[in-house]
């Protein structure tokens, strides 16, 4: 059993409400009265800790997904459906290594670098560099590094070779062009562009580089609600984005 103290971050999930809290001497409010968090020290996970009105909070150890809905955001982030489709149809793997630019808060970064051996991610803007750095280190991924830069004017200098290059940006038919020398062989891209214009940009300069596949996919995602008067479908917007993923 893994002891809370060696986490700076963990889950805090009760009946109705959960929190992402850092391990620390504070003191916690929640709807249900007040935490001690340094109780969590001596706490593993899976355990039970109490507010002073008595509310039960288990505790566990944070996963992606759990980032992705309580992380501080500079804006919309990759959802997990997109985020899902990047993973199975690239394969990547523990030994992989990632480039991936559109850093944004951080949350597509955490989740390759669940799985990656190396993700070095590029984002422009500083404030969002902050954010991101401080989501990646609450997430503890030591394998993850975020730059301050352009991948635009950085990709034609590069001499590494990724096995899957992940771009989350309006820009990224600028970067394409440049993709196929710093991919190994058998290496993928991966696109991610909320309009069409944009996916037509990237689908149009992938095929003037070259590569032995290429598809464009929309995942639409609804989900069930369940009421007292019957079971229907969520009237949230499905659409989010286009991918496209591309193999050298």
């Amino acid at each position: 059993m893994v002891v809370v103290a060696y986490m700076s971050v963990v889950l805090l999930k009760g009946k109705k409400r959960e929190y992402l809290v850092e391990v620390s001497d504070e003191t916690f409010h929640t709807d249900h009265g007040r935490l001690d968090l340094g109780e969590l020290r001596d706490k593993k996970f899976g355990d039970v800790i109490r507010t002073h009105l008595g509310y039960e909070y288990t505790i566990l150890k944070p996963r992606a997904p759990d980032f992705f809905r309580h992380c501080k955001r500079t804006g919309a982030p990759m959802m997990p459906k997109d985020v899902g489709i990047i993973l199975a149809y690239t394969g990547l793997c523990p030994e992989d290594t990632v480039l991936d630019a559109g850093t944004g808060s951080g949350i597509l970064a955490i989740y390759l670098g669940s799985i990656a051996k190396k993700v070095i991610t590029y984002e422009r803007n500083e404030e969002f560099v902050k954010i991101a750095r401080e989501n990646i280190e609450a997430a503890e991924l030591r394998n993850v590094e975020v730059r301050h830069a352009d991948i635009v004017s950085e990709i034609p200098h590069m001499r590494r070779k990724f096995d899957l290059i992940t771009l989350d940006m309006k820009d990224a038919a600028m970067v394409v062009p440049h993709v196929k020398k710093v991919l190994k062989p058998g290496g993928f891209l991966a696109t991610y562009s909320p309009f069409f214009e944009q996916t037509e940009d990237v689908r149009v300069a992938i095929d003037r580089v070259g590569f032995r596949s290429v598809q464009t996919l929309e995942c639409v995602e609804r989900e069930l609600e369940f009421t007292r008067r019957g079971t229907r479908p969520s009237t949230h917007v499905a659409h989010t984005g286009f991918i496209t993923i591309a193999r050298l």
